[in-house]
């Protein structure tokens, strides 16, 4: 059958103290991909505010929004207005207590297609998610939207073979990993952006996919001082071959744009049997959180 191709898009900005400047920025990088011809169109990850999980401070509870939230609503009018497939990653508030770091997906129409919260959860020097965000409660979620079928997995999600593996079997084409990963405060002199290009491109050949990653740039300061996280960019596009199709610098705002042959997925696994050859019934060790022979 088929599929025919698709061009998509991903925002890759800085973020400023001011949030509304920042959700301004990505609605002019939106415009700005859906001028070039882009039909389904990614932010970055939390791309409202400055990355605040460097610290601990709990009045940025107060960050989170509902799904219906203003910042969802502005996506959604957003997506009708362009007839475009638009991923707005956000800080989502369920009730008291309970927030999680999600991705809501707007049809062409505006109307809502889900809700992905992001399920793997890191915990590091600066990188305080544990204590922002709930572990996902949703379905590894397959959009199946008016130009293309897709997954979207979230920053420390992209670092985990077994999500990706999922999306591909539930029929998607090709997966979005809206992220904001940079500098390692504990390890000063480590540049992990190839660790990371190579990591998740290895998804996309092991699945014989698409895979798009989108990142941010800049630098942003710890809100008490107390250090700093630098994001390396490097947004980038690969095909189920594992190819590169298309990489953004590593501090410019730019809007990153692909077309992608679907067709060539089909090709890809006829090719490398990688789904045929699978041993479901030989896996069920990996369930287990240590395995001690």
């Amino acid at each position: 059958m088929n599929k025919g191709k698709v061009v998509i898009g991903m925002t890759q900005h800085a973020c400023g103290l001011d949030r509304e400047a920042n959700v301004e920025k990505a609605v002019k990088l939106i415009r700005e991909a859906a001028d070039k011809g882009a039909k389904i169109i990614c932010t970055q990850e939390l791309f409202k505010g400055q990355y605040f999980p460097q610290i601990i401070d709990v009045s940025k509870y107060d960050w989170a929004e509902p799904l219906d939230g203003p910042t969802n609503k502005r996506m959604s009018e957003l997506a009708k207005e362009l007839d475009v497939v638009i991923v707005s990653c956000y800080y989502e508030y369920a009730m008291d207590g309970v927030y999680y770091n999600s991705a809501a997906v707007f049809d062409a129409d505006g109307a809502l297609l889900g809700n992905y919260r992001k399920h793997h959860i890191p915990e590091g020097p600066q990188y305080i998610e544990k204590y922002y965000f709930t572990p996902g409660d949703s379905p590894y979620l397959v959009f199946k939207s008016k130009y293309g079928t897709f997954g979207v997995l979230i920053c420390w999600d992209e670092w985990f073979p077994e999500a990706s593996r999922i999306l591909a079997l539930k029929g998607a084409d090709f997966i979005f990993y809206p992220s904001a990963i940079g500098s390692e405060p504990d390890n000063p002199d480590l540049d992990t952006s190839q660790s990371w290009v190579d990591g998740v491109k290895a998804h996309g050949i092991h699945n014989n996919m698409y895979v798009c990653a989108v990142n941010r740039v800049g630098r942003e300061d710890a809100a008490d001082g107390s250090g700093f996280m630098s994001f390396y960019g490097r947004s980038f596009v690969s095909d189920p071959w594992g190819n590169v199709m298309t990489e953004g610098s590593r501090d410019k705002e730019e809007a990153i744009i692909a077309e992608l042959d679907l067709d060539e997925i089909k090709k890809a696994r006829d090719i490398l049997q990688f789904h045929r050859d699978r041993r479901v019934d030989s896996y069920e060790e990996i369930l287990n959180l240590v395995i001690k022979e």
